[in-house]
């Protein structure tokens, strides 16, 4: 029984993912849930020494980043192993990694010698800092890049010091920033014939990322600072107490300005001579937040939420993550999806965040049991089972 695709839009592809912990099974998830053929390449379980950098298979973090994909082992130091993998490389499109730079050039599968093998593979490599210059060889982590990057320092309550934001934000963009480059590579080659290189690394992710606080730099040469909760520029927007709990409330802009105004019993504050303007608010922040929540205060944060919306106010609830998927939006958007395991016991994962009308994304399958699809892979990319059997003998997969 063939393997199930969880999409048709990729389907066309074969990736074989030599990636491990998080940016790069981030990248490969998102090939793998809209249906690439996805080949996870791991170390055979003799090779092992303790528990993998990704953690415990069976934590729910791993999972999560490894369903729709089929898993072999090989042993790519070893001589056999490297020949298999090269044989696999012959008939995939892509190859996707995240060692450190040099660990391809010394195993022997860096694009020059892929592409001498199949001049159309797409290889993609994702590095802590890059695949070349001073930083090179440094081991790279999502923190470090989320320091590095510039992140940490405009994170948290003014004064608070350095904070880390509560995802691995740097890994997560890295990775989805190396599918995007992967299927733009493959779009080329429908014109070129030919695959290339595609790499990016945490840090650069997390510049990107840094967005219009790095325009503000580069361009005004403003260093952004710690805003808290608040938003740097847009005024009011922020967290705001209410009889129960909090709310946040995004005001920015006259209109809406004066539309908050109304909808908290305070239209004096339209005309008051301190926020009349945008540069005024945003000169006298603190006071500005100070009369909107002196009004937030008298009422639950379900009774403004229904104000607001009807007052055409943006704003919404601060949920724990629980609270997230109980949300009837949430719901709806069946972003919370549901697999049956082998043993028939259901799995709920994160599932993707667009969609597509007519080649959808599914949860197909759930993550593989280490070299589970071995010999099935193999077989399919031509291999006799005596091949097998002698790369089995050789303990190479």
């Amino acid at each position: 029984m063939p393997f199930p695709r969880a999409s048709e839009a990729l389907s066309r592809f074969t990736v074989l993912d030599l990636t491990r912990v998080r940016s790069g099974p981030t990248c490969v998830r998102q090939l793998a849930d809209w249906g690439a053929n996805v080949i996870k390449v791991e170390t055979p379980p003799h090779l092992e020494k303790g528990e993998g950098a990704g953690g415990p298979r069976e934590n729910a973090d791993f999972q999560n980043l490894h369903r729709n994909k089929r898993s072999v082992t090989l042993d790519l130091k070893s001589p056999q192993g490297l020949a298999a993998f090269r044989r696999l490389v012959e008939k995939a499109d892509v190859v996707v990694e995240n060692f450190r730079p040099d660990v391809k050039d010394r195993l022997g599968i860096n694009y020059d010698a892929l592409k001498k093998i199949n001049k159309r593979i797409v290889l993609a490599s994702i590095s802590g800092f890059g695949q070349d210059g001073p930083y090179r060889d440094r081991p790279g982590f999502d923190q470090i890049a989320q320091g590095m990057g510039g992140l940490m320092s405009i994170t948290g309550l003014p004064g608070q010091g350095p904070v880390r934001v509560g995802i691995p934000v740097a890994d997560l963009c890295a990775g989805l920033f190396a599918a995007l480059g992967i299927q733009t590579a493959l779009l080329e080659r429908e014109v070129s014939g030919e695959g290339q290189w595609v790499n990016t690394s945490l840090l650069q992710a997390q510049i990107f990322m840094l967005d219009f606080q790095a325009a503000r730099w580069l361009q005004m040469q403003e260093v952004a600072q710690q805003a808290g909760n608040d938003h740097p520029t847009s005024i009011p927007t922020g967290v705001f107490k209410t009889s129960d709990g909090h709310i946040n409330i995004a005001a920015a802009g006259q209109v809406m300005w004066e539309r908050l105004c109304q909808a908290i019993g305070a239209p004096e504050l339209i005309d008051h001579p301190d926020y009349k303007t945008g540069l005024l608010r945003s000169k006298n922040r603190n006071a500005v937040n100070s009369a909107i929540e002196v009004k937030t205060v008298s009422k639950p944060s379900a009774a403004w939420i229904d104000i607001f919306n009807k007052a055409g106010v943006p704003c919404g609830p601060i949920y724990s993550i629980d609270q997230v998927f109980a949300d009837e939006q949430v719901k709806h958007l069946g972003i919370a999806q549901a697999a049956k395991k082998p043993n028939g016991e259901t799995q709920t994962f994160v599932g993707q965040p667009f969609a597509l009308s007519r080649t959808p994304s599914r949860i197909v399958a759930t993550p593989p049991d280490q070299g589970q699809h071995t010999d099935e892979v193999f077989r399919e990319f031509g291999f006799s089972d005596d091949e097998i059997a002698a790369l089995h003998r050789a303990k190479a997969v």
